[in-house]
């Protein structure tokens, strides 16, 4: 499908710059876009290739920049701008309609009318899908479950019983959602498992990716406000709750009891230790380790970032010694002040 510049311009409060009739029928980087492609400039660092760019037409933030190229529109943000455009251009995702033939569908299972079940999805006892779900080819939505409406499930999700998840949901193939939390007490002979009878509920607007994993409560719930973001491959343990609109990255690790505030940013590969909390509009750096709560909102990090290889060695070599250069400066210390009372009592 085909837009006019004019068209999208007003789908983003923009303003036209150039031929308003120019029709777009698809998105691109502005190294790589073509004459019937919309593209974008959201950094100052890239604006040598507007030079070069094929775009039929891109998005710019100031008139300035648009006389740079024949056609634009100006937008106040023109990466959030490409966002809301993107929608458009989006292929579809799926080919069912209806419930497929080869669905398991208990007669307690509340589904409604427009909902799409593919092939071979399982709904157990007292689940109820509302209008507008998608279910993809293979999901497993145990007892007494509850997905919100125009929600999408991706092939080979598994939801376990009393999962409730809110409405504009999508979650990615290979999630597990209910899962039992890591709970073992210890014996003499090994380990009691201790039986994970609290739930996840998952708010409105929340995107989980592929193959993440969110446990079920040990008592409590596990908790993911509105518009929580979750990457591929984040593991959340049981009963930690994260705040409205908090965005994690992929391969980060919260374990048991943490409590994350909104507005939060998590970089990939995060551990952050159980029993913290991390306040409202913190943001963590890459491959950080949290092992203390962090009571201010600002940026965080920890641990070392990338240097070359030689200079890395010598930097680690050094941390080795950290403990014997400070007793060091601490026998120099005790050297120079008895040095000084000498002096003093001359």
């Amino acid at each position: 499908m085909g837009y006019t510049l004019a068209q999208l311009a007003e789908k983003v409060q923009g303003k036209v710059k150039g031929n308003p009739d120019l029709q777009i029928s698809g998105l691109g980087t502005l190294e790589k876009a073509l004459s019937h492609e919309l593209s974008f400039l959201a950094s100052p660092k890239y604006q040598s290739q507007l030079y070069d760019t094929s775009a039929g037409a891109v998005l710019v933030k100031s008139d300035e920049v648009a006389e740079l190229v024949n056609n634009a529109i100006v937008v106040a943000n023109p990466y959030l701008a490409f966002a809301k455009l993107s929608h458009l251009f989006a292929p579809a995702t799926h080919g069912w309609s209806g419930i497929d033939s080869t669905c398991v569908v208990s007669k307690t299972a509340t589904v409604a009318e427009d909902v799409v079940l593919a092939p071979n999805v399982v709904l157990d006892d007292d689940v109820v899908i509302e209008h507008g779900c998608v279910i993809g080819a293979g999901c497993v939505i145990s007892r007494g479950s509850k997905i919100g409406a125009n929600s999408t499930i991706y092939p080979n999700v598994t939801i376990y019983h009393d999962v409730t998840i809110g409405a504009n949901a999508i979650i990615h193939s290979g999630a597990v959602i209910g899962a039992d939390g890591f709970g073992f007490a210890p014996k003499k002979d090994g380990w009691e498992k201790i039986s994970q009878i609290g739930r996840v509920i998952i708010g409105d607007n929340v995107e989980v990716g592929a193959s993440t994993t969110i446990d079920r409560g040990a008592l409590d719930n596990t908790t993911i406000g509105n518009g929580v973001k979750i990457d591929n491959q984040v593991q959340i343990a049981h009963n930690v709750v994260i705040g409205d609109n908090s965005a994690i990255a992929g391969c980060t690790v919260v374990a048991g009891s943490t409590k994350i505030g909104s507005f939060c940013t998590i970089s990939g590969g995060v551990c952050i230790a159980g029993h913290l909390t991390v306040v409202d509009k913190v943001h963590i750096t890459g491959m950080s380790m949290i092992t203390n709560s962090i009571l201010e909102a600002g940026s965080y990090s920890s641990g070392i970032a990338m240097e070359p290889t030689s200079k890395w060695r010598r930097t680690v070599a050094r941390i080795r010694r950290i403990d014997d250069m400070a007793k060091q400066f601490a026998q120099l210390k005790q050297q120079v002040n008895k040095f000084l009372e000498k002096v003093d009592n001359k």
